[in-house]
């Protein structure tokens, strides 16, 4: 984790200096000051990066380092079991279907629409969270 902590505070730094060449750069060139939408976003996106980071550093203190974090790690590492992924589900097709209908519904405005999308938005990543789960053993 550390690697990646490493790399979300580069692009935080990134972002704050970016914001700041922006800010004076728009306060040049513009009559009626600089453009604070921008320099806001830019703030708000370098801060953002800084969170993660900071929560990848704290998360990365407290497990044991991974291949990935060892300078002398070897491929043969990284082998092993990763976890289950899901051979294929239908339910992200749903997901996004009942984003996008949510985004319409949020586009024109019309509330009946968002209800009902939000609700189905909510079954769908339910369904994808709990797609195997099986209920408690009866052994």
């Amino acid at each position: 984790m550390k690697v990646e902590a490493r790399i979300f505070f580069i692009v935080a730094i990134f972002a704050v200096f970016m914001a700041v060449v922006y800010w004076v750069w728009t306060a040049l060139a513009a009559t009626h000051g600089a453009e604070p939408v921008g320099i806001v976003a830019l703030f708000l996106t370098g801060g953002l990066a800084f969170l993660a980071g900071s929560y990848m550093q704290f998360v990365a203190r407290r497990i044991e380092p991974r291949p990935e974090d060892r300078e002398d790690a070897e491929i043969s590492d990284g082998a092993g079991e990763l976890g289950f992924f899901s051979p294929g589900s239908y339910w992200p097709v749903g997901m996004a279907a009942t984003a996008a209908l949510a985004a319409l519904g949020l586009a024109f405005f019309h509330i009946w629409l968002l209800v009902i999308a939000l609700v189905a938005l909510l079954i769908t990543i339910g369904g994808l969270v709990f797609e195997y789960h099986t209920g408690p053993s009866h052994d």
